[in-house]
């Protein structure tokens, strides 16, 4: 399963530009944080060894277009898409590796609950008014809503009976 999720800054604007077709390109690169140690951090910095990945991303089409619409550079950014590696000849003839993300789902991640006033379903992103920080809504998305009224007791009704407990093990 090629599936990857990140969450980091982007480093600089994103860079859109558009295929002779007319189908829009995005790229830019994501500053996504090592999980390091407190002291492990504060040694890598010692060498000034970096404490971040930087991953090439790239979105196609209007998810691309609303990216390079809404976003800028030090702005937090979640995505999910897959891993592409790939290869070519530099001038001297050397073959050069590379390693980007594709992305297919965003979430704008915005600390001062300041609204982009885009909305679209079918990205995976829906941003309103009502908004929330996407820590707190990412956190909550797996979780039932404690607002909604929940009567787990009724929901079998008479389907289910009590099994009388015998002592021995069920498995």
């Amino acid at each position: 399963m090629n599936r990857v999720i990140l969450i980091g800054r982007l480093t600089r604007d994103p860079d859109l530009r558009y295929t002779q077709s007319g189908m829009a390109v995005c790229s830019f690169t994501l500053a996504v944080d090592k999980n390091l140690s407190k002291q492990k951090r504060q040694e890598a910095e010692s060498q000034n060894r970096p404490t971040a990945d930087f991953p090439r991303v790239t979105f196609w089409g209007a998810q691309g277009e609303t990216i390079a619409k809404y976003l800028r550079k030090g702005q937090q950014l979640a995505i999910e898409g897959r891993i592409q590696t790939g290869s070519y000849q530099d001038q001297n003839g050397n073959t050069v590796y590379t390693t980007d993300v594709v992305g297919d789902k965003f979430d704008f991640i915005n600390s001062s609950n300041q609204n982009f006033g885009y909305q679209n379903d079918s990205n995976g992103f829906n941003q309103d008014n009502n908004s929330m920080n996407f820590n707190q809504d990412f956190g909550n998305s797996y979780k039932n809503n404690d607002n909604q009224s929940n009567n787990d007791e009724d929901f079998f009704g008479d389907d289910f009976s009590q099994i009388e407990d015998d002592g021995r093990i069920p498995f």
